[in-house]
């Protein structure tokens, strides 16, 4: 029976950041059908409407993956006719290769392998950060170091968008990744992330032990977590 009153500490298949081609482009690309289907881009839709961004702007994904939000946030800011700059960060070489070639038509979009807590970035060196199911990954300790870095390396604001821990949630996507999902690595570590994941109680806790008083926190189908730290 899985443990839901506390975070898990088990390693997801996906925190091996030598996966080959082979193993992660297929997740990487169920990623992206997932984050559509369960409104994973519609947290940052939804946050971008009551943000302010100017044309040259630079968005910053931390943990990007295959690259595929910064793609939609691309589509979505050009209807607006916003010009902005997007860098994804990712530690997983192959992860940062599928992403470039899923992007290669894309001149504003850009990546970078590199592991975000071992990299110094300059204060203040993006007006955006965000990350999408990406803050899970980390312990307690290291989630607060993750978060203070965003929050100095950001300029304007950071969005979070990560799981709640709930029930409901598990069973869930447990059900849905064994039916439609053709991956093991999916179907291992799609349920893994929701135990590794957050209710609202310890999200507000490792913010005030990060020290950031000024934010919010949104509950989002299908659940996720939408933070925004403000500047």
């Amino acid at each position: 029976m899985p443990n839901f009153t506390q975070r898990s500490k088990a390693i997801e298949i996906m925190d091996d950041f030598l996966l080959p081609r082979q193993e992660i482009d297929p997740v990487l690309s169920e990623l992206e059908i997932i984050n559509k289907k369960l409104g994973g881009f519609q947290v940052f839709f939804d946050a971008f409407k009551k943000l302010k961004l100017e044309n040259g702007d630079t968005i910053c994904d931390w943990g990007c993956g295959g690259g595929d939000g910064l793609k939609w946030l691309n589509r979505y800011f050009l209807q607006k006719n916003l010009n902005l700059n997007f860098i994804g960060i990712d530690a997983t070489p192959a992860a940062v290769e599928f992403a470039e070639a899923l992007n290669l038509s894309e001149e504003n979009i850009s990546f970078r392998c590199a592991d975000v807590l071992k990299t110094d970035f300059k204060p203040q060196e993006f007006e955006v950060i965000i990350s999408s199911l990406f803050t899970h990954h980390f312990e307690d300790e290291d989630w607060i170091k993750l978060i203070k870095k965003m929050n100095q390396s950001a300029k304007k604001v950071v969005i979070i968008n990560d799981l709640h821990r709930h029930p409901v949630a598990y069973y869930a996507i447990g059900l849905l990744t064994q039916l439609f999902s053709k991956s093991p690595m999916v179907k291992h570590d799609s349920k893994l992330s929701v135990l590794r994941s957050f209710t609202k109680s310890e999200i507000k806790a490792l913010l005030k032990q990060a020290g950031i008083t000024n934010y919010s926190i949104k509950w989002m189908w299908a659940f996720r977590w939408q933070i925004i730290i403000y500047k």
